[in-house]
C-alpha cells in the first residue's frame, strides 16, 4: 500500500501561552531564524525543519518533552544554555538522575541528554547521541 504521507511535508507544532515571549526565547535566547504570522511563530530549526508555534484559547504546558535538539558537544550546549540564563531541569528518579549540570548519562541510549523549559514551561532537551 502506497503512503498518501510518505512524500509530504511535515512539521511539528507546540504551544506556548504568550507569542511574544516565544518570540524572544526561540530567536533571541536560541538563536533561531523565527518568522512571525497572524496564527502564530514558524521556528526554522534547519533547513528541512520547521516547528509552528502557536497560542490556543486555553494552555497547559505538557509534561513530556515536546522539542528536542541534537548537538554535537552536550558540555558545550548546557554551558551555552546556561551563558544564556537558561535552567536546566535536575531529576533524581529511579531511572533517571541528572548530574550538577543537569545531564543524564547512561550506559544505554544518547551519551547524555539534558532538558530546559521555555517560557511558557514546554519542556525541551539537549541531546548528544553516541
Amino acid at each position: 500500500m502506497d503512503s498518501m504521507f510518505k512524500n509530504n511535508k511535515a512539521f511539528s507544532s507546540l504551544a506556548v501561552d504568550d507569542i511574544k515571549k516565544a518570540k524572544e526565547f526561540y530567536g533571541q535566547t536560541l538563536g533561531l531564524d523565527v518568522d512571525e504570522r497572524p496564527e502564530g511563530l514558524t521556528l526554522h530549526i534547519d533547513r528541512n525543519t520547521e516547528v509552528f508555534v502557536y497560542r490556543p484559547g486555553q494552555f497547559s504546558a505538557p509534561k513530556n518533552t515536546v522539542l528536542n535538539f541534537i548537538v554535537d558537544d552536550i558540555e558545550a550546549a548546557v554551558h551555552e544554555l546556561g551563558h544564556q540564563g537558561i535552567r536546566m531541569e535536575q531529576y533524581d528518579m529511579p531511572s533517571l538522575k541528572t548530574d550538577a549540570k543537569g545531564i543524564a548519562r547512561g550506559s544505554v541510549g544518547p551519551k547524555g541528554i539534558a532538558w530546559f523549559k521555555d517560557p511558557a514551561g514546554n519542556i525541551l532537551s539537549v541531546i548528544q547521541e553516541k
